[in-house]
């Protein structure tokens, strides 16, 4: 529910949000992420670019817990 909820607000896909809470973690500076088509690469770009809020972080991460 919170990763939907955050996809929405950004406008993005549960996927590029998943990517941009993983680079939004310390210590994390370059994903290892693979696509299959030009669509994904697309998506993962976004990803990679998207700026999540600070509320966004600890909203999904304490939905991970």
């Amino acid at each position: 529910a919170a990763l939907d909820k955050v996809a929405k607000a950004n406008d993005a896909t549960p996927a590029e949000v998943s990517l941009a809470w993983l680079v939004a973690q310390p210590g994390v500076t370059a994903p290892i992420a693979s696509a299959t088509s030009v669509e994904q690469v697309k998506s993962l770009a976004k990803g990679v670019r998207l700026k999540l809020s600070d509320e966004d972080v600890e909203l999904l991460t304490a939905a991970g817990k």
